[in-house]
């Protein structure tokens, strides 16, 4: 196989496959990507066996072929190729000759008919999305994590269902780690083909991956079928093989009404909790809310390190509350929080706090009180 491409298109694929190709396993052929002439160029595909991609791109071949390289090296070599034009070619028994008249690398390859193969679906029914959009619900998602060793679904996997609610079409995707809850809603257009009913559990690393491929501008195509979510666009398809398992039934959370509802600064509030999480630490990572009659008070007690006390004014008239939280979920949430103003619902020290930004009901975070 020989073929010349353009520097800006290989690297473009090969920054964003790090995250599957680039991942540690036990079988080598899977930290490799697979290379393949095309009518039109080459394909690159790579797979961590629960995510695969293929992309197609444009390319001169000049003899056809398939090959496997390892897709860091590659990675590295073209990042930092000094031309705007790279030639690959096959020499003999896996060995690769890429680089120019100037530099030059050889290294050797593994066979291709080792590497896994990525599912192919057929007839799937699409439906679109923002790319924007979608890239937001899923950083909005993933960024709710559970331990290195976490195995439960529910906890390694985001909650993607299509929903019916006010003649709206809506995908909603809901995220935990058991100690909090983000939602987020996306409204479809109303003649969408959205599966409604639809609801499935999919891995927060394979998501993480979709979100690398998608840019701000375009639309993408997303179908699920046989146990699978299939993202694509133009000329790029990611497969996830989905979780199995059920996500708990949080929706009544979602639609309380009970409580306090109070309006906070997001920047002052934001800021105050950085600066109380100052004296936080592994063992020691809860700080105490207090809300009182037109104030909030929060305390940081570490006997590790020491204390730390601020107040902030709100319009609460209830009665005092005292409730301990993680600060960080909060800051957390804020920062996904694109209006100046955000609203906390409290009811008590035993139920869960909700947050949301002014106008934006569609993103709603939800945060578990710790023991005091």
């Amino acid at each position: 196989m020989k073929f010349k491409i353009k520097k800006t298109e290989i690297l473009s694929v090969l920054t964003k496959v790090q995250g599957i190709a680039g991942r540690k396993s036990n079988l080598a052929i899977t930290e490799n990507v697979l290379i393949k002439s095309t009518d039109s160029g080459i394909s690159i595909s790579a797979t961590d066996f629960e995510t695969g991609f293929e992309g197609f791109y444009p390319a001169t071949v000049e003899s056809d072929g398939i090959i496997t390289i390892n897709s860091k090296k590659l990675f590295e070599i073209v990042r930092d190729f000094p031309s705007d034009e790279i030639l690959i070619n096959e020499i003999k028994n896996r060995w690769f000759e890429i680089g120019n008249e100037k530099v030059q690398y050889r290294i050797v390859g593994m066979n291709p008919e080792d590497f896994p193969d990525i599912p192919y679906i057929e007839d799937v029914s699409f439906f679109e999305i923002s790319s924007s959009e979608f890239r937001k619900m899923i950083e909005k998602t993933v960024s709710i994590t559970g331990p290195s060793d976490e195995k439960r679904a529910h906890i390694i996997g985001t909650c993607f269902k299509c929903i019916e609610r006010n003649d709206n079409k809506i995908i909603r995707m809901i995220s935990t780690d058991g100690k909090r809850l983000s939602k987020t809603d996306y409204i479809c257009e109303k003649n969408s083909d959205l599966p409604i009913g639809k609801s499935i559990l999919i891995p927060k690393k394979g998501l993480s991956e979709v979100g690398k491929f998608l840019d701000s501008e375009s639309t993408v195509q997303i179908g699920i079928k046989d146990n699978y979510f299939i993202v694509k666009n133009n000329n790029e398809t990611m497969i996830i093989g989905l979780l199995e398992g059920d996500f708990p039934d949080f929706e009544n959370l979602f639609s309380k009404e009970e409580g306090y509802v109070i309006e906070v600064d997001k920047g002052l509030f934001k800021m105050m909790l950085k600066r109380m999480s100052i004296l936080t630490s592994e063992d020691y990572k809860g700080v105490i809310f207090n809300f009182e009659k037109e104030k909030l008070i929060i305390n940081t007690a570490n006997p590790e390190i020491g204390e730390s006390k601020e107040d902030l004014e709100i319009e609460y008239k209830g009665d005092s509350v005292e409730i301990a939280f993680n600060p960080q979920y909060f800051i957390d949430t804020l920062n996904f929080i694109e209006r100046d103003t955000v609203f906390l619902n409290i009811i008590d020290n035993e139920n869960p706090c909700s947050i949301f930004g002014e106008k934006e009901k569609n993103y709603l975070s939800i945060i578990m009180p710790m023991k005091i």
